[in-house]
């Protein structure tokens, strides 16, 4: 079986991450006692924007894994944990990042369309999305597999 994997950028982090960079740039010109907010901006934007500018999903042996940026923040699902599986649409008042909802965790950078996760003990976790379908079918052909191989 192949592995599905798909990275999502996340222009909704993105753009207003750079916005405010830029704002304080044309601030602090006009404001000459302050350069030290510069560098301090600077090493905010490297951060926020190597953690979360985008989302790597995995669907492969058996999981689900998400990443987020350089992959220090992740998480790994195992598919036998995974009752089942359904594209969602995401309320805008939601947000982006990493959200608790009245649907149970969301991971998203960016859009509103989803995949929820229901696990076999009632939980819910959704993964935000700009390939729904592709993310649906792949998780559900990973849950062939592994029944087949059960």
């Amino acid at each position: 079986m192949n592995a599905y994997r798909h990275t999502q950028v996340g222009w909704a982090v993105i753009i207003p991450v750079l916005f405010v960079f830029a704002v304080v740039l044309v601030m602090t010109a006009f404001q000459p006692k302050t350069p030290g907010a510069i560098p301090l901006v600077a090493v905010f934007v490297v951060v926020v924007l190597s953690l979360f500018s985008t989302l790597n999903v995995t669907v492969a042996d058996g999981s689900v894994q998400c990443r987020f940026g350089v992959g220090l923040i992740w998480r790994r699902i195992r598919l036998a944990d995974v009752q089942r599986v359904e594209a969602v649409r995401n309320k805008w008042y939601y947000g982006w990042g990493i959200r608790l909802t009245p649907h149970g965790w969301l991971w998203n950078v960016s859009g509103l369309d989803a995949v929820e996760l229901t696990f076999t003990n009632g939980r819910k976790f959704r993964i935000g999305t700009d390939d729904p379908d592709g993310l649906l079918d792949a998780i559900r052909a990973a849950q062939t597999h592994e029944n087949r191989s059960a």
